[in-house]
């Protein structure tokens, strides 16, 4: 066979064999392609996202429950599952006992008061942190299940401590924060203690709501009125009066 001869087979051979692969090419999915055009599926999440329309569901049984004459202590998560239509396990998966569950209710109640914090002015903030307690106890007394929880928190010790330590404590600790800030800035008398300032601050508005069942809280001008008042007597101006030892003030 001529040299030529050979060159042409080969050439043929080729020919056969790039149109072969080529077919192959075309058929076979693209990987680059694949990869820019479809993004990667992300890994599956562990565990079970919190779901607020089944805590939401939760607190509402819980609160139907206490309106139907339960008591706080008597609460069970069977019949507080059977009211919210979720199964223990539910629950469970939420809150690690009874107790933590009553504390969630707890601080759902008092999650629409605004944080204590600074505002514009002392004596914005003041007045924001009186009126706070009035909505609260305005909340309370709107339900009788309010009223009934307020009482009987009480006589549970243990989830007591915790509410305390939990929706109470960090209010003081904001108020004691913001007054020792406005007696550093001169605005407050240094002669008295913070916790004492706060106390009087917010004692009237406490006393009203707890003491005086039947005293009025509709009024929406009635911190503004506290606060101002006890201003008067507590900040620092040239008019300070001061403190006389006898008991006829002479």
């Amino acid at each position: 066979m001529s040299s030529n001869a050979g060159n042409t087979v080969d050439s043929e051979f080729e020919s056969l064999i790039s149109r072969e692969l080529g077919q192959q090419r075309s058929t076979a999915p693209s990987t680059s392609s694949t990869t820019s055009t479809t993004p990667a599926t992300p890994p599956a999440k562990r565990g079970r996202p919190r779901s607020e329309a089944v805590e939401s569901s939760i607190v509402e049984g819980m609160l139907r429950l206490l309106d139907r004459g339960s008591s706080l202590a008597g609460l069970t998560v069977e019949a507080i599952a059977a009211e919210a239509g979720v199964g223990k396990a539910t629950i469970y998966r939420r809150w690690p006992d009874k107790d933590a569950l009553l504390l969630h209710l707890l601080t759902q109640l008092e999650s629409k008061l605004d944080p204590i914090c600074e505002r514009a002015t002392l004596r914005e903030s003041l007045i924001a942190a009186v009126d706070s307690i009035r909505l609260n106890a305005v909340n309370r007394r709107s339900g009788s299940n309010l009223a009934m929880i307020g009482a009987e928190i009480r006589a549970i010790p243990d989830l007591y401590a915790r509410y305390h330590e939990t929706v109470i404590e960090p209010r003081r600790r904001a108020l004691r924060a913001l007054i020792h800030d406005a007696q550093l800035r001169g605005e407050l008398r240094v002669d008295i203690d913070a916790d004492l300032l706060g106390e009087l601050v917010v004692g009237p508005m406490l006393s009203r709501a707890i003491l005086h069942p039947d005293g009025s809280l509709e009024d929406p001008a009635l911190a503004t009125t506290i606060v101002d008042a006890v201003l008067e007597g507590i900040a620092v101006s040239s008019n300070t009066h001061p403190v006389h030892s006898d008991a006829d003030g002479t």
